[in-house]
């Protein structure tokens, strides 16, 4: 009897811009090369969602296509829903993205495309969160999403074939051409800031709404860090952990509590 042909890595897509957004048709695309490609995400666009569950409702999940899913819910739903019911077996690589605006410093807590990411490393497979420079005044359709994914499809080979450092990766690609990007830089997070923002405004019957959340305003001075090499042009990786603790804060917390 002649042995069964090994199965090929299965690959995860989610995202938070939804299953219609030309980032994650052009992941899924670049990621067929790598192994048995399942996409499961958010039906509509969930930006800065982060690690938001659907807790207190029900979801659905439509099939839009051959192993393609779309989600009632978050980011993090749709993982867990593809983790856990949909997809046939573990995935050896999930995949993020390709979200529309780049996630460093500080976008990293509020983003679903790197929380839909984390929900994957929880279970210990490496997962690579990806997002593509929005350009100011630039439409989708002149972006290059292809580039991205190419970038994000060798990075994801390299762990496939090699493991990674950490479970959890985020890239950030500039907006040009695959031949034009410059090296990978492997860069600490930074602190980007945004303008505070509370709009007030009223409905027909005279209650008051709002809407919040400013543009992004500047970086902290931080030479080295992903958002300081990102502005120079160049795409970052970087290790994030899954562990939040301050071990160095928390060591300093027996003195403190000593009043030592």
């Amino acid at each position: 009897m002649s042995e069964l042909a090994p199965l090929p890595p299965l690959i995860l897509i989610s995202n938070d811009d939804g299953v219609d957004a030309p980032g994650i048709h052009a992941l899924a695309a670049a990621a067929a090369q790598l192994g048995e490609v399942w996409v499961v995400a958010p039906d509509r666009e969930q930006s800065a969602r982060s690690h938001a569950f659907t807790m207190h409702e029900p979801l659905r999940v439509l099939r839009r296509a051959p192993q393609v899913f779309g989600v009632s819910g978050t980011p993090a739903d749709s993982v867990y829903l593809g983790l856990h019911h949909v997809v046939p077996r573990l995935p050896a690589l999930m995949l993020s993205g390709i979200n529309r605006g780049q996630n460093v410093g500080d976008d990293t807590w509020y983003s679903g495309t790197v929380a839909a990411a984390r929900e994957c490393a929880f279970v210990g497979v490496p997962a690579i969160a990806v997002s593509l420079e929005a350009k100011p005044g630039v439409d989708d359709g002149a972006r290059h999403w292809a580039a991205a994914a190419r970038l994000a499809a060798e990075v994801g080979r390299r762990v496939l074939a090699q493991g990674a450092p950490g479970k959890l990766l985020n890239l950030n690609v500039p907006d040009v051409a695959f031949d034009q990007l410059p090296p990978i830089v492997v860069a600490p997070l930074g602190a980007r800031h945004y303008s505070p923002l509370v709009a007030v405004h009223n409905d027909p019957r005279g209650r008051s709404y709002y809407w919040i959340g400013g543009s992004s305003s500047s970086f902290d001075d931080q030479p080295g860090s992903d958002g300081d090499w990102f502005h120079r042009g160049h795409p970052t990786l970087t290790a994030l952990t899954i562990d939040m603790t301050d071990h160095a804060g928390t060591t300093a917390l027996n003195g403190w509590l000593r009043g030592s």
